[in-house]
């Protein structure tokens, strides 16, 4: 086969994508990404040993987590990027090697990754052949690698975000390169294994809370609001992905021009943020969720800025008002890179907005969010009292992704499926099948709390330990909360292992289960931890309330 590929929700057959990825990224591209990755483990393998020599430079922390994040689904479709990033990596790995042997460190005896060496692409493409997924041979162990690999590269993702606005932790560096190591570490047994995964969880749980950080501390701790998602008179710029930083220098930028800033997708929660409700063209949400984005940017009329992952191969049709920033990437795309002081300037967007329409409205109300774990804490009494007096029988934790697969319409059904004393906690994109929806209240708590970003599935663990702490509970599965979450790439990987990691039971994982978990380390899954597939909406609605 030319390539394979089986890291997100959608892959071919439910198998693995063997000529081009269901999300658009051809074999070349696959395999150059499979190569970047191995390469990252050869840094690696040097790298832990000049941290000990404290000889470690803070741009090698970065690159590997960048690097890791560009490979997650619908992030750079790229080839020359990944070409390029191959060749910097091999010389970032070889200047570490270089670096050791002047401490009078050897190493000619390590591992290929560390030793391997090429410069043209066809040598890249031979390479790429032997080092993917499939270089593991045992199915169990090849499982367990792939889990702990789609956990890491959705850690750095949001290590990524961190470090944009300045929050780094040393110790999740170490920990990535001390996981990437494991994975070409043949006399690790599947039990190893596993306790890394769950090691895996633990830290992401860390990078999560160091993210959060970041964004309140940056931008205040959101606050329930509602979003407008109408259109004003003005001509627009839409923002879409996660990257807060991006927002408020784009903000700043735009202020005084008469061009208003919309957001779409995973950017929506911006608007709970205090420190972005200053800016008066800051207008509202656009459309719904990533995989609409084909329809949705014609209509929007203006250019359109993409942050992080998400993208999907765009049409012709808005090619020329698209464009990417960071580790995002799509041949034929204009990219905004940072100048040396770090900032973007967008003045080449903003001069196109001003020549194009207003955005052609595609509907018009608003969307009501901002239940991160400060402002659910400041509701806590509130809460707690529903429960006891039985006006809140169960939450149901519905984080993740969405999809654009006709499945995914069972968590709309869900939703509307739920008795009315039910609550959702929500974050990630996986709202957009049911965030339109009128639930209604209960006594007040709107019944579909959305936390904001998928990162933001943090705010939902500390609602939930805040929740154990008010009823004296020893346990977190003793609380009547339930988890149903969809899960598309790799940052829901992270996400589960650090649910699985804080030791929460009985997730229900959908629409399906993922293709890189075998039949045994499913088995393994199942039971010690009750992971479980869904069915349809009304049976398991009635399997969770009873």
């Amino acid at each position: 086969m030319s390539m394979f590929c089986y890291q997100c929700q959608e892959t071919s057959k439910g198998q693995g994508c063997t000529m081009r990825g269901v999300c658009g990224k051809t074999q070349g591209t696959a395999n150059l990404q499979d190569l970047l990755i191995y390469t990252l483990k050869g840094i690696a393998m040097v790298n832990v040993k000049a941290r000990k020599f404290k000889i470690n430079n803070k741009h090698t922390d970065r690159f590997i987590i960048d690097s890791l994040f560009s490979t997650i689904t619908n992030v750079n479709f790229d080839k020359a990027y990944f070409l390029a990033k191959i060749k910097e990596a091999l010389s970032l790995r070889d200047n570490i090697k270089k670096q050791l042997a002047e401490k009078g460190i050897d190493t000619k005896g390590m591992r290929d990754a560390v030793t391997w060496y090429a410069d043209s692409e066809e040598e890249f493409d031979k390479k790429a052949m032997h080092v993917g997924i499939l270089a593991t041979a045992d199915e169990d162990i090849r499982s367990l690698r792939s889990l702990i690999l789609y956990g890491l590269k959705g850690m750095a993702a949001y290590a990524t975000h961190a470090a944009n606005l300045g929050y780094t932790d040393e110790g999740i560096s170490e920990f990535i390169e001390k996981a990437l190591i494991a994975t070409l570490d043949d006399s690790m047994s599947a039990d190893d294994y596993v306790a890394l995964t769950l090691e895996t969880g633990k830290h992401g749980v860390e990078e999560m809370a160091l993210l959060d950080k970041a964004n309140t501390e940056s931008y205040g701790n959101p606050e329930i609001t509602k979003v407008d998602t109408g259109v004003r008179n003005n001509p627009g710029i839409l923002i879409s992905g996660h990257d807060l930083k991006d927002l408020e220098e784009l903000l700043e930028q735009t202020q005084g021009t008469g061009v208003d800033v919309y957001t779409h997708g995973e950017m929506l929660p911006a608007h709970y943020y205090p420190e972005f409700k200053k800016y008066p063209n800051f207008a509202g949400n656009y459309g719904n969720s990533w995989w609409m984005q084909n329809k949705e940017f014609d209509s929007f009329n203006g250019p359109i800025i993409m942050t992080t992952n998400c993208l999907i191969p765009p049409k012709d049709s808005y090619t020329d008002r698209l464009y990417t920033t960071g580790v995002v990437g799509f041949e034929g795309l204009k990219h905004i890179d940072p100048d040396n002081n770090g900032k973007k300037d967008f003045s080449e967007v903003i001069a196109q907005a001003k020549k194009c329409d207003p955005p052609t409205e595609i509907e018009n109300g608003e969307i009501v969010g901002g239940f991160a774990h400060e402002q659910v804490n400041g509701l806590a009494d509130k809460i707690v009292d529903a429960v006891k007096s039985g006006a809140i029988k169960r939450f149901f934790v519905m984080a993740g992704c969405d999809g654009r697969f006709k499945s995914r319409e069972y968590y709309t059904e869900f939703a509307k499926a739920l008795p009315k004393d039910a609550v959702i906690l929500t974050a990630g994109c996986a709202k957009y099948r049911y965030n339109k929806l009128r639930l209604g209240d209960i006594n007040g708590i709107p019944r579909v709390l959305d936390a904001g970003q998928c990162n933001d599935s943090y705010s939902l663990v500390l609602t939930a330990l805040k929740l154990k702490e008010a009823f004296g509970l020893d346990d977190i599965n003793d609380l009547p909360i339930s988890y149903n979450i969809a899960w598309y790439e790799q940052k829901a990987v992270i996400v589960l292992l650090a649910l699985l990691s804080l030791g929460v039971k009985d997730i229900h994982l959908g629409p399906t289960l993922p293709a890189f978990l075998s039949a045994n380390v499913t088995k393994v899954l199942v039971d010690k931890f009750n992971i479980a597939g869904i069915t349809n909406a009304d049976s398991d609605v009635d399997l969770f309330m009873n």
